[in-house]
């Protein structure tokens, strides 16, 4: 069966939105979707937490007026319950809230803190191969010295769920070099069903958190679960590092910024217009000034303080080097 041509596949978008910062970052994000990707025909689901046991406080969005302005822009907030992850591991919303997507209907799920700075139409996704996103640090996991290497660690996880190690290797990459091995930011993921690809992260995440392999006992599951869960889902769905072109998303379509400083600080001149352009409207600008960081970065002006303290053609090569001189000259806010 042949492919559908970019531009003509129609598929939902996912976000994560809760009080606080994260219902300012997904304003953001639906604005900036709306924006520059006219085109785009799908849903826009804002996946929207409830209370429960699992969480130390109510974190459903509370601002009426963010809540009404993601309304205008198009966006349809849907509840799911916490179960599994809450308050203490937050990042299991994305697991979690995939049971109340669309079954059947393909979906890319983006972390919330994510502009999207071109045409989403345009993005050769083949959504029977998932992926996730490249943009990564050798983050997780940590071998030890007495310990087993990257290989012996990752094995032992491929082994527990009866998947072939050795075809998710990049073998352009040395052994025990951390990219040799599959790996990836939660940042972004896709599927055919949100559902099937839920059902199996939840599975891979849990079983991870509450059985390791003894190989891991000296490993931190919190806060890479999630990221230690994925590369595995995507492995047994049939995906892998190669599934997507490079420079669409985390290139010229979408920019995962984490932080407004450090979006200030390391991205493209044209990733900076696309942010004051679509918090420029005063009906938006009214909304986001309820957030201090959005306030004080955007529109008093600190984001061009940051941006100045570096090269943005030389920056430095670790992300915390970046975070670090941020603060010293006291410009971090989150």
């Amino acid at each position: 069966m042949a492919r559908k041509a970019a531009g003509s596949q129609t598929f939902n978008i996912v976000i994560v939105g809760q009080q606080g910062r994260l219902a300012y970052e997904a304003l953001i994000f639906a604005a900036s979707l709306r924006h520059s990707s006219p085109d785009f025909k799908g849903r826009l689901f804002i996946a929207e937490p409830q209370a429960g046991v699992l969480w130390e406080n109510d974190p459903t969005i509370k601002n009426a007026e963010v809540r009404a302005a993601l309304t205008d822009l198009g966006a349809e907030i849907i509840p799911f319950e916490s179960k599994y992850f809450g308050q203490k591991y937050p990042y299991g919303n994305k697991i979690e809230m995939l049971k109340v997507l669309p079954k059947g209907e393909p979906f890319v799920f983006f972390d919330t803190d994510t502009l999207i700075t071109g045409d989403i139409t345009s993005v050769p996704f083949d959504f029977e191969r998932p992926t996730a996103s490249l943009r990564r640090e050798g983050t997780w996991p940590i071998p030890q010295i007495y310990g087993p290497g990257y290989t012996g660690l990752w094995k032992s996880l491929y082994d527990k769920f009866d998947l072939d190690f050795a075809s998710s290797l990049d073998t352009n990459q040395p052994d025990e070099y951390w990219q040799r091995y599959l790996y990836f930011n939660a940042g972004f993921f896709y599927y055919r069903c949100p559902r099937e690809f839920g059902a199996k992260f939840l599975q891979y995440a849990l079983a991870i958190r509450d059985t390791p392999p003894v190989e891991l006992c000296a490993q931190s599951f919190d806060p890479w679960l999630d990221q230690i869960a994925l590369p595995l889902v995507i492995h047994a769905l049939g995906g892998g590092r190669d599934a997507l072109p490079e420079g669409y998303l985390d290139g010229e379509v979408s920019c995962h910024y984490r932080f407004l400083p450090l979006l200030y600080a390391r991205e493209s001149d044209h990733t900076i217009k696309v942010l004051e352009t679509v918090t420029a409207p005063n009906k938006i600008k009214k909304v986001l000034k309820g957030s201090n960081a959005v306030k004080r970065t955007i529109y008093q002006g600190r984001g061009h303080k940051v941006r100045a303290l570096f090269d943005q053609d030389h920056l430095p090569r670790r992300e915390q080097m970046i975070r670090n001189r941020i603060k010293k000259n006291g410009f971090w806010i989150r």
